[in-house]
């Protein structure tokens, strides 16, 4: 996941889920682990991104996030994040009542 991140921008950026009017979203936020404020340490972010990726790969949408971030030409930027929706099919309502 960094390394497509780091491939597309060019830095390691955060990535959130968010759940909103019944969909789920996976989003490039615009703080990144090389800014001196940012708020988690390396080891820190990588845990992170592992537990994101773990997410994405239960639910089956590690193709649906590699050909957005490759195709998309928005970029993150200050109050403004990527917003990658996840087509869940079927099992998404199993997945809406867990928290974030």
């Amino acid at each position: 996941m960094r390394q497509l991140l780091l491939n597309k921008w060019g830095r390691s950026y955060d990535i959130q889920i968010r759940r909103t009017q019944g969909k789920i979203f996976i989003q490039v936020m615009w703080k990144y682990l090389e800014q001196v404020s940012f708020p988690l340490s390396e080891a820190e972010y990588l845990e992170h991104l592992h537990t994101i990726a773990g997410y994405i790969h239960a639910w089956g949408g590690v193709e649906q996030v590699q050909d957005y971030i490759h195709q998309t030409h928005e970029r993150p930027r200050v109050g403004k994040a990527v917003s990658i929706p996840l087509e869940l099919g079927a099992r998404a309502s199993e997945w809406m009542l867990e928290d974030f």
